[in-house]
């Protein structure tokens, strides 16, 4: 891979190591420097494999074919008035010129709402009426991501803290509010018109992410960018079809104190058709975003909220949850 702004960092140590071992430590320095510095970096040896992430594209690319009126159904109220569904499920390109299917923990039910304060944040979606392979696949692979996600967030807790168990505490299953998204980028010719930023043609907005971070898969080169903080100079994320884009988000800027930043990121606009599958690593509902946790006992620079309260506001700035009145 040439040389970019954007560190790729072989992460198979993650798998194959035990964390008081050498080669395990400096992977999880390179996650903190990058992460620290940058907010961006890409990651090889994660472990999925091609097989798994093209039998997703597949399911994900039929999903997208399909007639509207079979995607609304899963659609939150702001596209069918015939729910009560407010966060996850499909939205319309008519939102940002691309199509989106946001997939909550496959392990939650109808039956576990009472899990979810308030019933703010809707449980997963039933993929089986249109497909039952679609829900075997979706399944297995939020489960394989998920646990990438572990992995890599356990690193961070390494630089920080011997207190390990803190993921398992922070991301209790199935009260996490991670989610997978698909999305879906027709082919189209120009960008709609919400989608241009100082002379710039995009196909998604610059924003930050709100999670503990998002793992990213692109099945083809996309546009993504990331943001210099200090110069403001837009530097290109190289597309490695055996690699992920991990980016911190800002829960972990919040739980490490600044220390770790959420970094300005947008996608400019591709006339060509292509899918790109983020997953938000974010944690339970009811976790504190509290430095403490990683033995960080400096002068606090932001609010301690618990993550749903936290996510709520931070929904607020995203047309995919604008929600209605």
């Amino acid at each position: 891979m040439q040389n970019s702004y954007i560190p790729n960092i072989d992460i198979s140590s993650l798998i194959s190591s035990d964390f008081n071992d050498d080669s395990y430590k400096n992977v999880a320095k390179e996650i903190k420097k990058a992460s620290e510095e940058i907010g961006f970096f890409t990651v090889t040896g994660h472990g999925i494999s091609n097989a798994k992430i093209d039998k997703l594209l597949s399911t994900c690319r039929h999903f997208f074919h399909s007639p509207d009126k079979e995607k609304l159904k899963i659609a939150p109220k702001k596209w069918n008035p015939n729910t009560n569904t407010v966060y996850r499920g499909y939205f319309p390109s008519s939102v940002n010129g691309k199509e989106g299917l946001d997939i909550g923990d496959p392990q939650l039910s109808d039956d576990m709402k009472d899990l979810l304060v308030k019933e703010k944040f809707e449980v997963n979606h039933d993929m089986s009426y249109l497909n039952p392979e679609w829900q075997i696949v979706i399944d297995d692979y939020y489960n394989s991501i998920f646990e990438l996600g572990m992995r890599l967030f356990k690193s961070i807790i390494s630089v920080y803290s011997s207190n390990l168990d803190l993921a398992n505490k922070a991301f209790i299953r199935p009260k996490t509010l991670s989610t997978l998204r698909f999305n879906f980028y027709p082919k189209q010719e120009k960008p709609v018109e919400i989608s241009e930023q100082d002379g710039v043609a995009l196909g998604c907005e610059t924003h930050v992410d709100s999670g503990i971070m998002t793992i990213l898969y692109q099945d083809k080169k996309g546009g993504l960018q990331v943001q210099n903080r200090h110069t403001l100079e837009w530097h290109d994320v190289p597309h490695d079809p055996n690699a992920y884009v991990v980016n911190s988000g800002l829960a972990l800027e919040y739980l490490t104190n600044g220390k770790m930043k959420a970094t300005n990121h947008r996608v400019l606009f591709n006339q060509e058709e292509r899918i790109s599958i983020p997953f938000f690593f974010e944690p339970s509902y009811d976790f504190k975003l509290d430095p403490k946790y990683l033995e960080i006992e400096e002068e606090q620079k932001y609010d301690i909220d618990n993550y749903e309260d936290f996510l709520t506001n931070s929904l607020k700035k995203f047309v995919e949850y604008d929600r209605p009145n």
